[in-house]
C-alpha cells in the first residue's frame, strides 16, 4: 500500500494557503530526473527546487498551488503530480495544463482547477475551493471574489476524492466481487 493510499486531505471548502509560480511550470521542474531514483520519499524534496527551493519543507497539507500558463508541459512523467498529491497539495489552479499532466493528476487524485487566478493572488493568500457543483467549480479568493473554472466531469472528482484510479479500481473490483 503507497502513501497515497492512505493520503489525508484537508476538506476543499476549507481554506487554502496559496502557492504563486509562473508560467510554463514544466514537470522537470515539478520532478527533476535526476531525482527520480531516489523513490517517492527522497524525490519529495526536490520537487519544484530549482523554482521555490524552499516548497518542499514548507508546504503544508491543503497548501495550493497557482500558477500561469503551461503548468506541467514536458514528459509524461507520472511523478511530477504524485509528488504534489505526497506533499499534501490540494489543488493546482491555472489557465491551462499539459495535456498528459492533466490525465496523470486526475489518476493520482490531484485536482486541477482550470482558471486564471495569477493576477488576484499573492504567496500565503488564503482561498477557498467550491466544487459541489462540477459543472460549474469555483474559488473564492482572499477578497471573496468568485473565480469560476471550467467544468471538471463528475467521475474526475470522484477519483480524486477516492485518492485516484488505482483506489477507485479497488472500490470498483471489490463492489463488484460481492454482486
Amino acid at each position: 500500500m503507497s502513501a497515497l493510499d492512505n493520503h489525508q486531505r484537508e476538506p476543499l471548502s476549507a481554506l487554502h494557503r496559496v502557492w504563486k509560480l509562473g508560467h510554463n511550470i514544466d514537470t522537470d521542474l515539478l520532478m527533476p530526473g535526476h531525482a527520480m531514483k531516489l523513490g517517492m520519499q527522497g524525490m519529495k524534496a526536490h520537487c519544484l527546487a530549482r523554482e521555490r527551493p524552499e516548497f518542499a519543507a514548507q508546504v503544508r497539507p491543503g497548501d495550493v498551488i497557482v500558477a500561469g500558463a503551461g503548468f506541467g508541459i514536458g514528459s509524461s512523467r507520472e511523478q511530477a503530480a504524485s509528488v504534489l498529491v505526497e506533499l499534501g497539495v490540494a489543488a493546482v489552479i491555472a489557465p491551462d495544463f499539459g495535456g498528459l499532466y492533466f490525465r496523470n493528476a486526475f489518476n493520482v487524485g490531484l485536482l486541477l482547477l482550470t482558471t486564471d487566478l495569477q493576477s488576484s493572488v499573492v504567496d500565503g493568500d488564503l482561498i477557498r475551493i467550491d466544487t459541489e457543483n462540477p459543472s460549474q467549480p469555483l474559488v473564492r479568493d482572499a477578497q471573496g471574489r468568485k473565480h469560476l473554472c471550467e467544468p471538471i466531469p463528475m467521475f474526475l472528482l470522484e477519483r480524486v476524492r477516492l485518492g485516484g484510479l488505482l483506489p477507485e479500481l479497488k472500490q470498483r473490483l471489490g463492489q463488484s466481487s460481492h454482486v
